[in-house]
């Protein structure tokens, strides 16, 4: 029987705050922030932010019909593509239509459930060398995840590239995403995107890095005899259905999102994964003595699907501190959410944070239990009531690789260490795009 445990999360008010508190202290740098205690309770949320109506619809069957029925209708905001664009440029997380579908396609072949199986060792690797070098005592794991993901990253996707593994890529990644905060404001009340802060500054140097270092990655796989890896088959493929130089454009813009996105949500739900299992040293023990298990009959495609209980506390840990907080669509035509009418250039915003600690979807929608996501209970889940992925059409084309890894890791990692709570750290979300430990995450680790 798992203790009970309320993990940490931020402070909420009896009723909402004003929009423009979301661009100044704390609320602008934690998207989850300053929420009330009635936006968990309510089914359906309307404000009006600078002039554009939101709405947050909080029911699974609506979120259904935006992800799913009507996916059609509900698209990338514009206000969202140009917050975006300048990182990610036209690459499948900012674009729609026809030229989503067909990046879809093509980048699709590299996530079959073959492919990911097959990339299972490489996973494991990475995770051993990151644990044969430990040594008993403090270690940021969040800093650790991160390291890890990052060579998964650079091995399955970019041959080894050394370029991708560097502590220079790590920092700009990080500021690429601290910069959101002031894009996001200046896009809403109608400036130009120009950086006027240090942390605006550092995300345009970010940006620069991450199309140059990526943009030699791409133009090198098109080159004879380089690696004929994920990189050089979606450019390959790219060339194939468009111009060449516009089709190597959308290489490197796809190449920044796999690899920007591609480790930073996982290393968050591995790192939030520990730290939760840090708090119930029973629960981590019995799953220490599954990974051994799992492990010991091979590190193969089938040890994901080994790890049963792992798999539910990695679902559990993700419930609570979703990879990201929110995603938003703007309505092409108008169409109604249960009893709430929305007009054309409405935005939609889901916010797997609300949803996912939702009262009327949940039990005990604060505390940490991971049995929600075992046997009968799993099944008798709403599809939509518990979205890490999103979900329709538009799901996370690499969440298959992303359970497997993460699965795997916290496998070796937990077979191998046992990890205990850093004593004077208290543990608090951040992020505006993603859900990092802010500070980082301190763990003791103890050989097992």
């Amino acid at each position: 029987m798992t203790a009970s445990f309320i993990p940490p999360f931020p402070r909420r008010g009896p009723g909402p705050v004003a929009p423009w508190r979301g661009f100044f202290g704390e609320r602008a740098k934690t998207a989850v922030y300053g929420w009330s205690e009635r936006a968990f309770r309510s089914g359906h949320i309307k404000r009006n932010v600078f002039g554009h109506t939101v709405h947050i619809p909080l029911t699974a069957e609506a979120v259904q019909r935006v992800l799913l029925d009507n996916s059609a209708n509900y698209v990338k905001p514009g206000l969202v593509k140009r917050i975006l664009t300048p990182t990610l440029g036209r690459g499948l997380l900012t674009a729609d239509g026809e030229l989503w579908r067909t990046q879809r396609k093509i980048v699709s072949a590299s996530f079959t459930p073959p492919a990911v199986d097959a990339l299972v060792p490489i996973f494991a690797s990475v995770a051993d060398r990151a644990a044969s070098a430990w040594q008993a005592g403090r270690h940021d794991i969040a800093a650790e995840a991160t390291n890890a993901t990052m060579h998964v990253i650079s091995a399955a996707l970019f041959s080894s590239d050394s370029r991708l593994i560097s502590g220079e890529a790590t920092r700009h990644i990080a500021a690429a995403l601290e910069s959101v905060t002031e894009a996001r404001l200046q896009v809403l009340i109608g400036l130009p995107l120009v950086p006027i802060t240090l942390r605006g500054l550092r995300g345009k140097s970010a940006q620069r890095y991450l199309r140059r270092v990526l943009g030699e990655v791409v133009r090198e796989r098109l080159e004879d005899g380089a690696p004929d890896d994920f990189t050089a088959q979606m450019a390959k493929a790219l060339i194939g259905q468009f111009p060449r130089e516009e089709a190597i454009d959308l290489a490197v813009d796809n190449a920044i999102t796999f690899y920007v996105a591609g480790h930073e949500t996982t290393a968050n739900a591995i790192g939030w994964t520990l730290f939760l299992l840090s708090r119930l040293p029973e629960l981590q023990q019995e799953a220490a003595e599954e990974c051994r298990g799992a492990i010991a009959a091979g590190v193969d495609s089938n040890l994901p699907d080994r790890l049963p209980l792992l798999r539910a506390i990695l679902d559990e840990s993700m419930r609570l501190y979703p990879p990201a907080p929110r995603f938003d669509r703007e309505a092409r035509q108008a169409d109604r959410l249960g009893d709430h009418a929305i007009e054309a250039g409405d935005i939609v915003s889901i916010w797997p944070w609300l949803i996912h600690r939702h009262e009327a979807l949940w039990d005990r929608p604060d505390e940490f239990d991971h049995s929600r996501f075992l046997g009968d209970a799993r099944k008798a889940l709403h599809r939509f009531q518990y979205i890490p992925f999103g979900g329709g059409p538009r799901t996370c084309v690499g969440a298959r690789f992303a359970m497997a890894e993460a699965l795997t890791i916290l496998a070796h990692w937990l077979a191998a260490w046992r990890f205990l709570p850093a004593p004077g750290h208290e543990v608090a979300v951040s992020g505006m795009v993603t859900l990092r430990p802010k500070g980082g995450l301190p763990l003791m680790l103890d050989r097992r």
